[in-house]
């Protein structure tokens, strides 16, 4: 099984949401059905970057990575954010 670290832009306010998931495609349904709670205000919402990892637990990783001061850093410094 294939398992996903993602990041979310919001079209309405332009902030970016970071989040795993083992169906990018059902979960970003989710976010925009406002079946998220932190989401559901800022809806809607676009996949704006994500990377595949072939366990659960190293998804879970980058994504703390992606919320951490030194993964901001490096997605600043890749352009992606």
């Amino acid at each position: 099984m294939t398992y996903y670290s993602y990041i979310l832009k919001s079209l309405k306010t332009g902030t970016y949401y970071y989040g795993s998931t083992a169906n990018i495609d059902k979960r970003l349904k989710l976010h925009n059905a406002g079946k998220v709670n932190y989401t559901k205000p800022k809806r809607p919402w676009v996949l704006h970057f994500s990377e595949t990892h072939l366990t659960r637990s190293d998804a879970f990783r980058r994504e703390y990575f992606y919320k951490s001061i030194d993964g901001y850093n490096f997605l600043k410094d890749q352009g992606i954010i």
